[in-house]
């Protein structure tokens, strides 16, 4: 069958020719057809560009990337830890492990709030404030991924456009994945790598959702609540279990009109947190405000970390609080592990489409249903475990 060059044309092409309109369609990769001219072209094969093969690195190369703060090296080693392929975890913890002499120095700050409270505005503010005082700035957004599509929009490194043209900042938009409050053992590691390439201070955007920011907490050192106005009264402040995990409250967009507002939740918020036990020892939680847009209150803010820091660190909260970290931290490995050791089990595979139709049915009930797959798992790995023992 001959082929129309007309089929392949879009629908918003214009069928007439027309110079203004500068679009070629394209047929594969060896036939062209010019819209000015209507002409078919037929570039010779030595004129095509060879698309050269991306050279895969060593674990030695990630090391030593990384280790003097190649940005391009560093994004490759944040894409392999992020990975869940099974054929990079091994390489990737390779790299890890051969990076961990040279974490652990930089001030982690975990900032939280509801979607439209200004975080992205103020980590711009906040973050491109620290790099022109000549710190080093990694910037860790994570976006929520849609339960339907997978997908991500990705969109706060467009946002914070100051903030990229900063030599000294690497901005890292990840999507969650689900996973709760974004962030999981990747973000962890991710967290570790931009120590590892000698960045300063670590900011941590969480998706905003509210309960899921405990995940976050156990991540970072210090957690900022970013707040607005007019969020309710007393008494529904209180009820927000989020006020107990915060090291500090900030009431965001505290300028122009909106300026005596800010001042009146700044002073709510502080007596809020009267009646809260302090999410760290030996730390009192004070509510303050700025303003993103203004770049107001940012210093005071940073002169807050900095006393933060100091004072944990001489009473050994700081210290204590990274060694919880670590053993959560294996603690979630585990259940992680666990979770995708049974769901990868043959014998689970197999019989879980008949356990599913047997709870939907009302056959069995689901507590009936699951200590069926796990007795069916148990046998299994004993029997796994006896052929080890004694091979025929």
């Amino acid at each position: 069958m001959a082929n129309n060059d007309d089929d392949l044309r879009p629908s918003w092409v214009p069928k007439e020719k027309n110079p203004a309109f500068a679009c070629s369609v394209m047929r594969g990769i060896d036939t062209a057809m010019n819209s000015i001219t209507g002409a078919k072209e037929y570039p010779p094969e030595s004129k095509l560009r060879q698309v050269p093969r991306r050279k895969k690195l060593s674990v030695e190369e990630f090391v030593k990337g990384v280790s003097e703060g190649n940005r391009m090296i560093l994004s490759k080693a944040i894409t392999l830890i992020e990975s869940n392929a099974p054929k990079d975890f091994d390489k990737a913890q390779r790299v890890l492990q051969g990076l961990l002499p040279r974490t652990g120095h930089a001030l982690r700050i975990g900032i939280t709030g509801v979607p439209g409270a200004g975080k992205s505005s103020f980590i711009e503010s906040f973050g491109t404030m620290l790099c022109q005082q000549g710190y080093k700035v990694a910037a860790l957004a994570v976006d929520p991924t849609s339960s339907i599509t997978g997908g991500s929009i990705l969109g706060d490194k467009t946002r914070m456009q100051n903030l990229s043209r900063e030599p000294n900042c690497f901005i890292r938009p990840s999507p969650s994945k689900g996973t709760l409050g974004g962030v999981a053992r990747k973000s962890r590691e991710t967290m570790l790598l931009c120590e590892a390439a000698g960045y300063d201070v670590i900011l941590v955007e969480t998706v905003g959702v509210g309960q899921s920011e405990t995940t976050v907490r156990d991540m970072v050192d210090f957690f900022m609540l970013v707040v607005l106005t007019g969020a309710g009264d007393d008494l529904q402040g209180i009820k927000k279990g989020i006020m107990e995990l915060a090291d500090a409250i900030v009431v965001n967009k505290a300028d122009g009109d909106n300026l005596e507002r800010a001042k009146v939740a700044q002073g709510e918020y502080e007596r809020m947190v009267e009646f809260i036990r302090p999410a760290t020892e030996g730390w009192e939680t004070h509510a303050y405000r700025c303003s993103a847009l203004k770049k107001t209150g940012l210093l005071e803010l940073w002169a807050v970390m900095r006393q933060f820091e100091k004072v944990t660190k001489k009473s050994g909260v700081f210290e204590n609080r990274r060694q919880r970290q670590v053993l959560s931290w294996v603690s979630n490995m585990i259940d992680e592990h666990l979770h995708n050791l049974f769901y990868e089990d043959p014998i689970i595979k197999s019989r879980m489409p008949e356990v599913r139709a047997a709870v939907l049915t009302g056959v069995i009930s689901p507590s009936q249903a699951v200590a069926e797959l796990i007795r069916s798992f148990d046998m299994d790995r004993a029997s796994a475990k006896h052929l080890e023992g004694n091979p025929v």
